[in-house]
């Protein structure tokens, strides 16, 4: 395995994956009313608790997954965060022709499978589900174990 497989790639791919958390983060501080207004059109009580929780996980687990710092734990947090946050306030569904050009919905309908293709990414990392690059370089087209050189060694010669 090369630094390439074992830092530069899998780093890039993270820093990809969760670069648009904190500046998220970010947004909701500066924007505090909106932020606020938004936590509260959702059916949880407590919005500037929320909003001050999901601040702070849009904040500290980008920087764990990244540093690799209990990066499932942080990339598990992380994903539930998008999926929770999809199913209360991107309820595209409720809006009737969400479909249409100019449907109010129709922006709630993507921001919906972006958060879960985010989850998607996350929980990759949850279960450390990329490929050495070099793999990946030898098997461009494949995926799954037959990508995977598997070497079976042998079994110890008895006495």
């Amino acid at each position: 395995m090369t630094w390439l497989d074992l830092v530069a790639v899998p780093l890039l791919a993270k820093i990809c994956l969760v670069c648009m958390f904190p500046l998220s983060a970010y947004d909701k501080v500066v924007h505090w009313d909106e932020a606020l207004a938004q936590a509260a059109s959702g059916p949880l009580p407590f919005p500037a608790l929320l909003l001050v929780l999901g601040i702070l996980v849009e904040t500290m687990t980008p920087v764990m997954i990244v540093i690799g710092w209990y990066d499932r734990a942080g990339a598990f947090l992380l994903a539930g965060f998008c999926g929770v946050t999809a199913v209360l306030f991107h309820r595209f569904w409720e809006f009737p022709g969400f479909w249409s050009r100019d449907g109010e919905g129709r922006a709630h309908f993507w921001d919906f499978f972006k958060n879960f293709g985010l989850v998607g990414g996350l929980l990759l990392v949850v279960i450390g589900g990329y490929a050495p690059a070099s793999q990946v370089a030898h098997h461009p087209f494949s995926s799954g174990p037959q990508a995977a050189e598997i070497r079976i060694p042998a079994a110890p010669a008895r006495p």
